[in-house]
């Protein structure tokens, strides 16, 4: 009996030292933060649990990405995505896309009436008589900023990343300016939902996170991330695909994608579901490609700066191939 209460007295004094000895510890280190797994638990439970924003593919305070094919309707989606929030509270939709006019026929009917917009949605484009070409990236990403706080909007849609910068192809710049982002994510808790383009892709294979166009380092900063794509079966019907999931449900994947129609009801553009399917069903059939295409392929897709086993997967060869076709050409 002494022998188990001299025990746990060596605990509780094991205890208090260490106890005693992380109070010594400084909990701010320069840049890092330094805290107990469990202490991080405790402090977390005091915050509200991630809200949807859009189904299961965007939540509150994500970064999020949604990227496709030119034309396939991405800022259709996103426009839609952006109304439907807006019902509930303010979104600033930064459209770097389309003019005034452009804007305006899309969302009105052939009878000439148009689509009324909830007044939280709030449509933002260049002045161009007031463009900063000096230095453009930093001076859009504060102008966001003060926008976004001046609105009193915490939901931004960024309608497309090549506005935010030039030269997002680039590895360096490209990781600078998704640092701004998540700054200003954190900094505000913004949701903050970015527009993106995908290079032209083999249709025989299924989309995947090495479409995203630009470098590489884009899409490790996400949150979260969706694609919508052509379907094969039909040109007029397009569907969407998770790829990136944080705090939701990875209920769209490749076995369970969303097919989706686009259509004009009550002068608002918009893609209709239609239902579920496997992305395998609206590829194109696989055939093998000829020589020529084959080495086209690989050095456009070497040049946008993919690894080599990138490339063998985008284009459908072995890695071999890929490492053997670019020395012949080196």
């Amino acid at each position: 009996m002494m022998a188990l209460f001299r025990k746990s007295e060596s605990i509780r004094e094991d205890l208090a030292q260490n106890e005693q000895r992380l109070s010594c510890v400084p909990t701010k280190i320069g840049m890092l933060e330094l805290k107990t797994a469990n202490k991080t638990i405790e402090e977390a439970k005091l915050k509200p649990d991630p809200v949807r924003l859009w189904d299961t593919l965007w939540y509150e305070g994500e970064l999020c990405c949604l990227y496709a094919d030119s034309n396939v309707g991405k800022s259709i989606y996103a426009i839609q995505i952006a109304t439907q929030i807006a019902k509930n509270q303010k979104v600033l939709y930064f459209d770097f896309e389309l003019s005034d006019k452009q804007f305006q026929l899309r969302y009105t009917d052939e009878d000439g009436k148009s689509f009324k917009f909830p007044e939280n949605l709030f449509r933002v484009s260049l002045s161009k008589e007031r463009i900063d070409y000096n230095d453009f990236e930093n001076s859009l990403i504060a102008n966001i900023e003060q926008v976004a706080l001046q609105v009193d909007a915490k939901i931004l849609i960024i309608d497309n990343i090549t506005y935010l910068c030039c030269e997002s192809e680039k590895g360096g710049l490209a990781g600078r300016l998704m640092m701004r982002l998540v700054e200003l994510k954190k900094k505000y808790n913004f949701s903050i939902l970015v527009l993106a383009h995908t290079p032209k892709r083999d249709m025989t294979k299924p989309i995947t996170q090495n479409h995203l166009a630009g470098s590489k380092k884009l899409f490790n900063f996400f949150d979260s991330s969706f694609v919508v794509a052509f379907s094969a079966k039909n040109k007029n019907l397009r569907y969407i695909k998770q790829l990136k999931v944080r705090d939701g449900e990875f209920n769209l994947d490749s076995d369970n994608i969303m097919v989706c129609a686009i259509e004009k009801r009550n002068s608002l553009l918009q893609f209709v579901p239609l239902g579920f399917s496997s992305e395998r069903e609206h590829l194109v059939a696989r055939q093998e490609l000829g020589d020529k295409e084959v080495n086209e392929k690989i050095k456009q897709y070497s040049s946008e700066g993919y690894t080599q086993r990138e490339i063998a997967d985008l284009v459908g060869v072995s890695p071999s191939t890929v490492n053997r076709r670019l020395n012949q050409d080196s």
